[in-house]
C-alpha cells in the first residue's frame, strides 16, 4: 500500500471519518446561526454610518454579540475537524499529502483575519460601549473589514484543493469541483476591494463583494458537504 494513501480500516469501516462527515453540516449550521442571528456579522451592517450609528449598534445589540462571540471562541475548534476532513479525502488521492497540507495551513492562516479578529474587535466594543465614539468606530470598521475583506488568505487552501482535483487519478472529488474552488478564489480576490470603496458593489456589504461571494460559497459548501459523503461512502464499499 502506498504511504500516500489513506488507509482503509478492515471491513470497510471508517466510523471516525463518518462522524466527521455529519459533523461538517452541523457545526456550519451552528456556525450560520452565530453569524447571522446572534453577532449580525452577516449580513454585515452597513459601512457607510457615522461614529454615533456604529456605538447604537453596539449599545443595541451587544448582549447577543458578546454571547455568539463567546460561543464561537469555545466552538471555533470544530473547523479544523471540518479542515481535516477534507485534508483526509486529499491525503487519499494520487497527487501526494503536500497539497493536503497546503489545505490546512491555507485555511489555518485564513482564520485570524478572517474569524478571530472580528471576534475580539467586536467583544471589546462591545464590552465597554461607552467608550470614546472613535474608538467604538476604529473597532467597528476594523473587525468587519478583516471578516469581509481578507477572504483573500483563504485563497491558496482553495488553489491547491484545484489543482489536487485536477492532477488526481483516484476520482476522489469530481473535475467540476476543481472550478468552483477556483470561482471561490475569484470572489475573493475581488472582495479585497472593500477597503477602498465605502458603499456600492464593492463595499464590504456591496451586491458583488459581499452577496455574490456568498451565493458561490454557499453552492461551493453544499457541494462540499455532498462530495464528502460520497467519498466516505465509496471507501466504506471499496
Amino acid at each position: 500500500m502506498s504511504v500516500l494513501t489513506a488507509p482503509v480500516r478492515a471491513g470497510g469501516e471508517n466510523r471516525d471519518v463518518w462522524l466527521m462527515t455529519w459533523f461538517f453540516p452541523a457545526w456550519y449550521g451552528l456556525f450560520g446561526v452565530i453569524i447571522c442571528v446572534l453577532t449580525r456579522v452577516t449580513p454585515p451592517p452597513r459601512p457607510d454610518v457615522t461614529a454615533a450609528d456604529k456605538v447604537a449598534f453596539f449599545t443595541a445589540h451587544h448582549l447577543t454579540i458578546q454571547i455568539g462571540f463567546t460561543v464561537l471562541l469555545v466552538l471555533l475548534g470544530g473547523a479544523a475537524m471540518t479542515n481535516g476532513l477534507v485534508a483526509y479525502q486529499m491525503k487519499r488521492m494520487s497527487v501526494g499529502s503536500v497539497f493536503a497540507y497546503g489545505y490546512i495551513g491555507g485555511m489555518g492562516v485564513g482564520a485570524v483575519p478572517g474569524f478571530l479578529l472580528v471576534t475580539v474587535c467586536f467583544l471589546t466594543a462591545a464590552f465597554r460601549p461607552d467608550r470614546d465614539p472613535e474608538l467604538i468606530s476604529l473597532l467597528y470598521d476594523l473587525g468587519m473589514l478583516s471578516y469581509n475583506g481578507s477572504l483573500g488568505c483563504f485563497s491558496v487552501a482553495y488553489l491547491v484543493l484545484a489543482v489536487a482535483i485536477l492532477y488526481d487519478r483516484n476520482d476522489i472529488f469530481p473535475k467540476w469541483f476543481a472550478y468552483v474552488s477556483i470561482w471561490q478564489i475569484i470572489t475573493e480576490i475581488i472582495a479585497t476591494q472593500m477597503f477602498v470603496f465605502r458603499s456600492g458593489p464593492f463595499a464590504w456589504n456591496g451586491s458583488i463583494s459581499f452577496w455574490w461571494a456568498v451565493v458561490v460559497f454557499s453552492v461551493w459548501l453544499v457541494a462540499l458537504i455532498a462530495l464528502l459523503r460520497q467519498a466516505a461512502a465509496r471507501e466504506a464499499n471499496s
